[in-house]
C-alpha cells in the first residue's frame, strides 16, 4: 500500500566558490601554474598581466550572484535567467571608466635584482625507452625484436620480468599474431638480459644477482660468490654464515670477501636507470622558510604562478553591448556571455587569493607550533603534532587543513621537507613530557646504527634500551616502528 507524506531533511550544499577553493587549496605550486594557464584558456575574460610595477587595486567586480542562477561545480553559469531590463547591469558601471585600472592578482612586491626561480624541463628518455634503443642496436629477426620490446614492456620499475614465458607467449599470439614458443623466448629473454645496466630483466634476485656477477671478472670471490648464489642461496639470503662456512669449508675472512663482493651488486637495476633519469628533476617548494636574526621568516612561493588581470576588452565588450541590448534579442546574448565571463574571472581571481591566505594563515600556525624544530633542523625537536592541532590553532576545517598539507613542500636552512613528514602522534614519556613518535624512530634508528653488527639488538632489547631512555614502549610497538623505518630484523641485519 503506498502512502503519501511530508518529510524535512537538512542538507548542507557547498557553493561553486567553495568548490573551486577546495581544489586550488589541494594543488601543490607546480601545478598552481598549470591551473591558471589553464582558466585563461579557457575564460578570455581572465589574461595575464604584464609585470610592469603598476600599483595594486581592490578588485571593482560586484558580487551580484542571485538566488535564481544555477551553476556547475566548477563556478561556470549553466542557466541564465531572462533579462528584463537593462538595468539588471548597473552594477558593471564601474568597469566602463577607463579610468578603471586592471585588477591584478598579488601584490608585486619582488624587486629587480630578486632571482626569479624557474623551474628545470628535462627531456630524457625513459626507462623503457632505453632498453629498446639498445634492443634495435642488437641485430635480431623481427619476430625477436617485437618480441624483445614486449618482454620490455613488461618489466616492472625495478627491472624484473613478474610474468612468466608462457603467459608472455599467449599474449604474443593474441595481441601480435605472433607464435613463439617458451622455449624460443627464453633464447629472446637472454637476448634482453645482455642489455645494460647489468642484472635487468631477471626473474627474482638469485637471477638478477647472478646476471651481474657473470659479467664481472671471474675472480676467486666473484666464482665463489656464483657458486653461493647458485647452490646455497636460502642459507645465504637468511644470513646463516656458520652454514656456509661448514658447507664450502672455507675460513670466515674468505666468506666476508664474498659478502662484500655481493653487498655491492644492485638489487634493482631498473631503479638505476629511472634514478638517472629523475636526477635533475626538482622539487619547487611551496613554503620557503627562513631564519633572520633567531627569528622565523614565512614566505609563500608563487613567483612563477602568473598575475592576473580581467581583460580590459571584455570591459569594453560589456559596454559596446551595452545600448544593443536593450532591442536587440542577439545582444542580449552576448551581454549574457560576457557577464558569465567577467563571474567566473572575479570568482577565479578571489578563489586566488584565498589560497594564498589560507595557505600562509595555515603554514604559520605550523612554523609557530614546531619553531624549535625549524630553528635547529633537529628531529628530535619536532612536536606531536596533529591536524586537528592546526585545525584549533587557526580555526578551519581538518579537511582545509589536510588540504593544504597534502602534496606540499617547505623549504628551510637545514633541507627542504614534505609537509605531511611534520604531522606525528605523539605519546607521555615516564617524565611526563609528550614527544613525537618521529622522536622516538630517530632515537631507535640511532641505537641501530650504533649497534654491533655481528649481535645486532632484536626487538626485545631495542624496547629495553627506549624503556630505559624513558619511553614506555611495548615490544610489538617497537616492531612497528621498526617495520615503518623499513629496517629488517635482528638476523637479518647480522654482519660477520
Amino acid at each position: 500500500m503506498l502512502k503519501q507524506g511530508l518529510s524535512q531533511k537538512l542538507l548542507q550544499k557547498l557553493s561553486p566558490q567553495q568548490i573551486q577553493l577546495m581544489k586550488l587549496i589541494q594543488l601543490p605550486v607546480a601545478m598552481l601554474e598549470e591551473r591558471i594557464k589553464q582558466e585563461i584558456e579557457e575564460n578570455p575574460a581572465l589574461e595575464e598581466a604584464n609585470n610592469n610595477n603598476e600599483e595594486i587595486y581592490e578588485a571593482d567586480l560586484p558580487d551580484n550572484e542571485s538566488p535564481e542562477d544555477e551553476y556547475d561545480e566548477d563556478g561556470v553559469l549553466i542557466d541564465q535567467p531572462e533579462i528584463t531590463s537593462i538595468e539588471d547591469f548597473d552594477e558593471y558601471e564601474s568597469l566602463l571608466s577607463e579610468d578603471t585600472p586592471d585588477y591584478k592578482l598579488k601584490t608585486n612586491n619582488y624587486s629587480a635584482d630578486d632571482e626569479e626561480y624557474q623551474a628545470p624541463v628535462v627531456s630524457s628518455e625513459t626507462f623503457y625507452e632505453n632498453l629498446i634503443h639498445q634492443l634495435g642496436m642488437l641485430r635480431l629477426p623481427d619476430t625477436w625484436r617485437i618480441a624483445g620490446e614486449y618482454i620490455i614492456g613488461n618489466l616492472d620499475d625495478d627491472g624484473y620480468l613478474r610474468r612468466d614465458l608462457e603467459s608472455l607467449s599467449d599474449d604474443l599470439l593474441f595481441t601480435k599474431n605472433i607464435s613463439i614458443s617458451p622455449s624460443e623466448l627464453e633464447q629472446v629473454l637472454r637476448k634482453v638480459q645482455q642489455l645494460d645496466p647489468p642484472g635487468i630483466a631477471a626473474r627474482d634476485l638469485r637471477e638478477c644477482l647472478l646476471l651481474q656477477l657473470l659479467r664481472r671478472p671471474q675472480t676467486p670471490e666473484v666464482k665463489l660468490a656464483i657458486k653461493i648464489l647458485e647452490n646455497h642461496f636460502d642459507e645465504f639470503a637468511k644470513k646463516h654464515y656458520e652454514k656456509l662456512l661448514d658447507r664450502l669449508g672455507i675460513d670466515e675472512d674468505t666468506l666476508k670477501d664474498v659478502i662484500t663482493e655481493i653487498s655491492q651488486l644492485n638489487p634493482k637495476p631498473g631503479l638505476q636507470i629511472n634514478t638517472a633519469l629523475d636526477r635533475d628533476l626538482s622539487i619547487i617548494p611551496d613554503f620557503i622558510i627562513t631564519i633572520n636574526n633567531d627569528k622565523l621568516e614565512l614566505t609563500l612561493n608563487e613567483r612563477n604562478a602568473p598575475e592576473l588581470n580581467i581583460s580590459r576588452e571584455y570591459k569594453e565588450l560589456l559596454q559596446a553591448y551595452k545600448e544593443g541590448a536593450k532591442t536587440n534579442k542577439s545582444q542580449k546574448e552576448a551581454l549574457m556571455f560576457v557577464k558569465q565571463k567577467l563571474d567566473s574571472a572575479k570568482w577565479f581571481i578571489d578563489a586566488i587569493q584565498q589560497r594564498q591566505q589560507t595557505l600562509l594563515i595555515t603554514m604559520s600556525a605550523i612554523m609557530n607550533y614546531q619553531k624549535e624544530f625549524f630553528l635547529t633542523g633537529d628531529w628530535t625537536k619536532l612536536r606531536p603534532m596533529i591536524l586537528k592541532d592546526i585545525a584549533d590553532e587557526v580555526g578551519l576545517d581538518i579537511s582545509t587543513i589536510s588540504r593544504v598539507a597534502s602534496n606540499k613542500y617547505v623549504q628551510t636552512p637545514f633541507g627542504t621537507f614534505l609537509l605531511k613528514e611534520l604531522f606525528s602522534e605523539g605519546m607521555t614519556t615516564s617524565d611526563g613530557e609528550e614527544v613525537s613518535t618521529k622522536e622516538i624512530k630517530k632515537i631507535m634508528e640511532q641505537a641501530i646504527a650504533d649497534e654491533n653488527k655481528s649481535k645486532p639488538y632484536t626487538d626485545d632489547q631495542l624496547c629495553k634500551i627506549l624503556n630505559e631512555k624513558g619511553y614506555p614502549l611495548a615490544r610489538r610497538t617497537v616492531a612497528k616502528y621498526r617495520e615503518q623505518l623499513g629496517i629488517p630484523v635482528a638476523r637479518l641485519r647480522k654482519q660477520l
